[in-house]
């Protein structure tokens, strides 16, 4: 899976769009005002940062190599994911459906309820 057809799952999230904020070279996809998934080139590498549980980041990092903490992030909610080809694609989904989720949980209740229009 390359970083484009990642860029397009996290966009097909509901509510996601992409953004803008540290410069072209960084794309940011945020649910509402709230990130969840940031996608990057570093050593000639693609890189997705995402959101994570704590613990769960603790394990996947165990079991891969190219999860790190995130990348000029807070290293305890947060991993970045060099895309490397170690990683198999339905690993990574779900670690993006986990960061979407969270993100999407800590919206207030009218926010995920109510009308989209008012991301």
């Amino acid at each position: 899976m390359d970083s484009k057809e990642l860029f397009l799952y996290c966009l097909a999230k509901p509510g996601a769009m992409e953004d803008y904020p540290f410069g072209p070279d960084v794309i940011v996809i945020k649910v509402a005002s709230k990130i969840f998934a940031l996608l990057s080139r570093r050593n000639g590498l693609d890189n997705l940062s995402l959101k994570c549980d704590p613990g769960y980041s603790e394990i996947v990092r165990q079991q891969y190599a190219s999860i790190t903490p995130g990348y000029h992030l807070n290293k305890r909610h947060w991993i970045t994911l060099v895309l490397d080809g170690s990683i198999p694609e339905g690993e990574i989904k779900s670690l993006i459906d986990h960061s979407y989720d969270l993100v999407y949980k800590s919206l207030p209740k009218r926010m995920r309820s109510g009308s989209r229009g008012d991301w």
